[in-house]
Parts: C-alpha cells; structure tokens; sequence
C-alpha cells in the first residue's frame, strides 16, 4: 500500500477534547507534524481509520521560560526548539538535537511529541507491504519470527528518535492527560525496553508539554550522532551529554543513548567518573562505559560492532568539546 486510505479526520479545540475523541475511538491515533506516521500509513504499517488533528490545540504550543525553568508544548516544531535563544544558551544539547533531525521541512513540520513518541524503527519493519509480506512480515507485524533474532520472540526495533535523549540528561520531564486526568512523569520512564510497545503511555493519554528544570552551574551539554547520510536519515547512534565542571573535574556527569536499543536510555555507572579531572584518560574511560551499554542490533545495514564503538566515540567527542568551552 502507497496510498492514503480513507480517514475520518478530528479537529478538536483542546487537549481535553482530544482526549475524549481518543476515547470513543479505540483505535484512533494523534496527528502532529505526520512527518513519519503519514508515511508509515502509507506503508500500511499504521492503518487507523481514525486521525485526531491536534494542530488547532492552543495548549500544545509555545516555549515559556520561568524561575522553575522551561515548559515546552508538545506541538512545538523541531524549529521552534532550534531557533529558541533560551534552549540555544541553557539547554545546548535540545536544540543541538532538534536541528540533526532530517532536513529543513522535517523540522519545520515535525513536533517535540512525534519525536518523542516515535515509533521504534527495523530494517525488516519500515518497508513497503509488498517488501514485507515476500519476506513473511516480522515479528513487530503480522509475522511470527524477528528475523533480526530469528531464535527469539523479543523485537529488538530501535527507537531512533534524537530528542529523548537530549532532554533526558536535562532532566526533563514529560505532562501527560488522559482519561484520569493529568499527570507528570521523568521522561526516561515513558520508555521500556520493548520493540514492539516501547512506550509505557496509558490508553488514550496524550504527551501534552515537556518541562526542564534550571540549569545547575557551571558546564553544558550536547548532542552528536552518526547517520548513512547528513539529511533525512535516522542515527545509526545518537548520544547526548550533560557535564557540569567545577576547577577542571567532572561535578556532575549524564549521558543517554538513542538508536542503539528498542529504548532511549540514561547510562549508568556514570558517578565512578565525577570528581576526576577531565583529560585524555577520563575520556577514554567514558568512551568504554558507553560502549559497553550500547548494545545495538542488526535492525539497519550497519553492523552492530560499529554503532557501539559509534556510540562510545560520540561521547568522549561531546565531552571533550562541553570541557574544553
């Protein structure tokens, strides 16, 4: 399938009434930017009969800053978060995330919640319904085997999005509405380990803002990553790094993976490194926990070797230039 099937289309006004579209339709799904579900739907991997429109919300716009720190709509463009002066100075890492995603038009039509809750991602799973039904479908959908792991029944489809892990090593966390109401929750925990549901949303609950906290001290944060081509592909390996510094040592030390695990994930073991001085061998040290914590699959062309050893290489690269200023 390479078309659009016919789609009931929802306007609501409020997050509220979306969420109450949401619960009289089971199967429904929200639509922001559409940058990636639209062409999933095409692909006939996502085949709602049911759109909610959420770009007429008011609530879900908008960068405000505060003394308890920064809430970002969930509507707000990839754009939006890259031109914004006030994550540009205090928040490097989001909006060095939100400007490495795609192109130009992705970022001007992708939203904070579609990256966040991008759907996780396989070489056997993203192709077109011919491709994959030649090859029995997989695991993740209408198959029985994950060819990636053929001997298991676990899907090991990364998550690929490059905001998560920026926004985590800030602390953020993620405002939810559902059907019981509001809530809050760390970003890290919307995430589980698990290819095939991989985010820990409730039914019917809609990612409404992402809130950060202040910045603490002195230090900064970044974000690299490694991709087939500069545009428009997804990272092979993406890391984020948080590193506040105090006369040259590590005070306080983050570091969160993407597209190396069916979740974007903090890594731990990080507080062996604090309090020591930022060098040559501190670095080598953070570019062996990282490796070790990566732990990538063959779900793209890439080998998994590689990403790893990525993934290590991209951390000591942002550490080295948060140290050096």
């Amino acid at each position: 399938m390479e078309y659009l099937p016919t789609l009931h289309v929802h306007r609501p006004a409020t997050a509220e009434e979306a969420v109450a579209v949401r619960a009289n339709h089971a199967s429904a799904r929200y639509l922001a930017g559409g940058t990636d579900m639209v062409v999933n739907i095409r692909r006939g991997i996502e085949q709602p009969e049911h759109l909610i429109d959420l770009s007429d919300i008011e609530e879900l716009g908008g960068i405000q800053a505060s003394a308890n720190g920064l809430r970002i709509g969930a509507g707000s463009t990839l754009k939006d978060l890259a031109d914004d002066r006030d994550i540009r100075r205090v928040y490097a890492a989001v909006s060095e995330a939100a400007e490495s995603v795609a192109g130009p038009t992705h970022q001007s039509y992708g939203t904070v919640g579609g990256n966040l809750c991008l759907d996780t991602r396989c070489l056997y799973y993203n192709q077109s319904e011919w491709w994959r039904d030649s090859n029995d479908f997989c695991l993740k959908l209408k198959g029985n085997v994950c060819h990636v792991a053929p001997g298991g029944s676990f899907c090991f489809a990364a998550f690929s999005g490059d905001l998560a892990p920026a926004l985590m090593v800030c602390d953020a966390e993620a405002e939810l509405l559902g059907p019981d109401g509001r809530r809050r929750t760390p970003l890290a925990d919307l995430y589980r380990d698990d290819g095939m549901d991989h985010l820990t949303l409730k039914a019917g609950e809609l990612l409404v803002a992402v809130h950060l906290p202040p910045p603490d001290g002195d230090g900064g944060s970044g974000y690299a990553k490694s991709r087939v081509r500069s545009a428009i592909d997804f990272p092979l390996a993406g890391v984020a790094v948080r590193l506040g510094l105090s006369s040259g040592k590590a005070r306080t030390l983050a570091v969160a993976l993407t597209a190396v695990a069916p979740r974007p994930h903090l890594v731990e073991g990080s507080e062996e490194l604090k309090g020591r001085h930022v060098d040559d061998a501190w670095l080598d040290d953070l570019r062996d926990l990282v490796r070790a914590q990566a732990s990538p699959m063959r779900t793209t062309t890439t080998k998994p070797w590689y990403r790893r050893r990525v993934a290590g290489a991209l951390a000591a690269k942002v550490a080295r230039r948060i140290a050096e200023g």
